[in-house]
């Protein structure tokens, strides 16, 4: 069985993979008993945020053996979110993530540092 940390790098490294932007990885274990870790992740559009929402639940669900056990927002795409139980996963359009601003509201997280699996591009951050 994966561990919570385990979800929550493969879905941000799928979403990095399927060119989400923006990717960020929260502990909040110490912050409340509730989740473990939130993915946080950028889209351009509507069709890219389907696709790393599908392409994340396939490799969850099939290869880590991990349902879903919600999601919200899929017909909307401003805010996608997937509920893995420990694990949180948000897919959002630009300005509905700052809006939001989950990374403030949760801003006592710390950050998990994460390799795309795809490391060779270059990345500035």
């Amino acid at each position: 069985e994966a561990t919570s940390l385990e979800l929550a790098l493969t879905a941000a490294r799928v979403a990095a993979d399927n060119r989400g932007e923006d990717i960020t990885v929260l502990d909040l274990r110490e912050l409340t008993p509730v989740f473990d870790y939130f993915v946080i992740v950028t889209g351009t559009n509507r069709r890219q945020l389907h696709a790393i929402s599908e392409e994340i639940d396939h490799r969850l669900e099939d290869d880590l053996g991990e349902p879903r056990m919600g999601i919200e927002g899929y017909t909307e795409s401003r805010w996608i979110l997937l509920d893995y139980g420990d694990v949180v996963i948000h897919l959002f359009e630009p300005e509905t993530r700052q809006y939001y601003d989950l990374e403030n509201l949760w801003g006592k997280a710390k950050r998990i540092a994460f390799q795309p699996a795809s490391a060779n591009r270059s990345e500035t951050h």
